[in-house]
C-alpha cells in the first residue's frame, strides 16, 4: 500500500473516532455498508475524490484533513 493511501485511510479513521462515531454509523450517513467503510479504513479500497469529499462531508472535516 502507498504511503499516501496509508496515510488518508488512518486520518479517516482516526476523524471518525474523534467523533465517536461507529464504523456502522459513518455507513449509514454515506449510503454504503459498514464493511465498505471498514475497507475505506483499511486502505483496501480506492476512493474517488468524490467518495473522499462525501467522506469529509459525513465527518464534518475538510477535506485536506486527510492528508495531514
Amino acid at each position: 500500500m502507498s504511503e499516501i493511501k496509508q496515510k488518508v485511510s488512518q486520518q479517516i479513521r482516526d476523524a471518525r473516532k474523534a467523533q465517536g462515531m461507529t464504523l456502522k454509523q459513518l455507513g449509514e450517513k454515506l449510503g454504503v455498508a459498514e464493511s465498505t467503510v471498514s475497507l475505506y479504513e483499511s486502505g483496501n479500497q480506492n476512493l474517488t475524490i468524490e467518495t473522499l469529499q462525501k467522506v469529509a462531508d459525513a465527518l464534518n472535516v475538510d477535506i485536506t484533513t486527510f492528508f495531514k
